[in-house]
């Protein structure tokens, strides 16, 4: 039974051999907004203790580089700026708000009297600090998801009702950290914990599993490993499924906006290209420049299955599956000229406007040269941006980096804040 998506032209739909999908309800054009989804859940993807961080990622070993509620980058001025009573949380010393407003909208609902103890007990727990980054990010997700139990009863529902199904390692976990959350149910008059379980526990772990969303740290040139800053739960985008050349994908805007919108992260889900009704609307959950093998690993480890996309079952009759380039710009110099790339896009128009739609041996040619990025260690995908009126796009945005690109290959700099989004 099919499922509209409010303010959506989608409809959640039973998809053969694909469980629950986003499908058009009705055409959609590219750059069109077809989703804006607002988390019932938010939190922090730091450890409690720094010797879980690489040195790679030691410039989140401090909880005071972000709000703790919007989760937007602090300025220099204010982070760990203690004696600024406006930003730091009253009841603890860990934890930072970009304005009052964040932090008295936090107070009522994701930094809860409750939720600060118990992240702060547990921040001088030495069990929980000899575990796995990981794992302690997985006790911070359970503190949020009791949490939640108690002020929005009716998103916590939404919560239960994702897929997700329990493992060996799931198992495990629950119960490695569902003792040291259980006992923190004393430490205040509201105890949102009433009725929770083992069972229950290892059931919210694997939701979190395959529901969860990365908010990542500002993208930089001279960093290719993008730090997660926060993990979210979103309850409509968490019905895309994936395809390595997907047809849609996800745009957020963490530091834009002014603080105390708490709307700076929502995600915008944007169309590539054109769709007939009735296509399933994918995203890809990674970066596509990756090779089939790495996908592959990746979804099976993290999602729990082996992808049969269109270009997964062209990549698995080659040779050396590992031997797809990374550097698609000098790749696609080689695999056909400017001619060549107009005559794959008019097959992809002509065929339901999907470019993986094409069976020759390298079927994706031409979605790498016109919806990739190319700026360094980027690996983000581009999307018209919003069309106005029949007037069609013609400049294009970078999910990751923000990158500007028209369609006669004349770059931008503009900021990711300057981007118009209209519906």
């Amino acid at each position: 039974m099919s499922l509209a998506v409010p303010n959506s032209p989608l409809k959640v739909d039973e998809i053969q051999g694909r469980g629950r999908g986003m499908v058009a309800s009705r055409p959609l054009k590219a750059g069109q907004i077809i989703l804006r989804d607002s988390p019932i859940l938010l939190y922090a993807a730091l450890p409690f203790s720094t010797q879980s961080l690489s040195s790679s990622s030691s410039a989140l070993a401090s909880s005071s580089c972000f709000c703790y509620h919007c989760f937007r980058t602090l300025p220099p001025s204010l982070q760990g700026d203690s004696s600024s009573p406006t930003v730091l949380c009253p009841s603890c010393p860990h934890h930072h708000f970009c304005s009052v407003a964040c932090l008295s909208k936090a107070q009522i609902s994701t930094h809860s009297l409750w939720l600060c103890q118990a992240l702060s007990h547990l921040q001088a727990n030495s069990q929980l600090l000899e575990q796995s980054l990981e794992r302690q990010v997985q006790a911070r997700f359970l503190i949020a998801a009791y949490n939640l139990a108690n002020v929005s009863p009716s998103d916590f529902q939404i919560l239960l009702s994702l897929q997700g199904s329990s493992d060996d390692d799931t198992i495990a976990t629950a119960q490695f950290l569902h003792p040291l959350i259980s006992s923190l149910c004393s430490l205040s008059s509201v105890n949102p914990h009433n009725g929770f379980s083992l069972e229950l526990t290892s059931v919210l772990l694997a939701k979190d599993k395959l529901n969860a969303f990365g908010l990542m740290q500002p993208f930089s040139e001279d960093d290719d490993q993008r730090s997660v800053r926060a993990y979210g739960i979103y309850p409509y985008a968490s019905f895309f499924n994936h395809d390595c050349l997907p047809n849609a994908c996800r745009f957020d805007y963490v530091d834009g906006g002014l603080p105390g919108d708490i709307h700076n992260t929502d995600f915008i889900i944007r169309m590539i290209h054109d769709v007939p009704e009735g296509r399933e609307i994918c995203l890809s959950y990674f970066p596509v420049n990756e090779n089939y093998s790495s996908r592959q690993k990746r979804l099976l480890e993290d999602y729990g299955f082996n992808c049969n996309c269109d270009r997964c079952n062209v990549e698995s009759n080659w040779s050396d599956n590992d031997s797809v380039v990374e550097d698609n710009a000098e790749f696609q110099e080689e695999v056909m000229d400017e001619d060549q790339y107009e005559n794959e896009a008019m097959v992809a128009s002509d065929s339901d406007n999907n470019p993986q739609g094409d069976s020759n041996d390298f079927p994706h040619a031409y979605f790498f040269l016109k919806y990739m990025c190319d700026r360094t260690n980027c690996g983000g995908t581009l999307a018209p941006l919003p069309p106005h009126g029949d007037t069609p796009p013609n400049v294009m945005e970078c999910n990751v980096c923000g990158k500007l690109k028209s369609d006669d290959d004349l770059d931008t700099d503009e900021g990711q804040d300057e981007v118009p989004m209209e519906d």
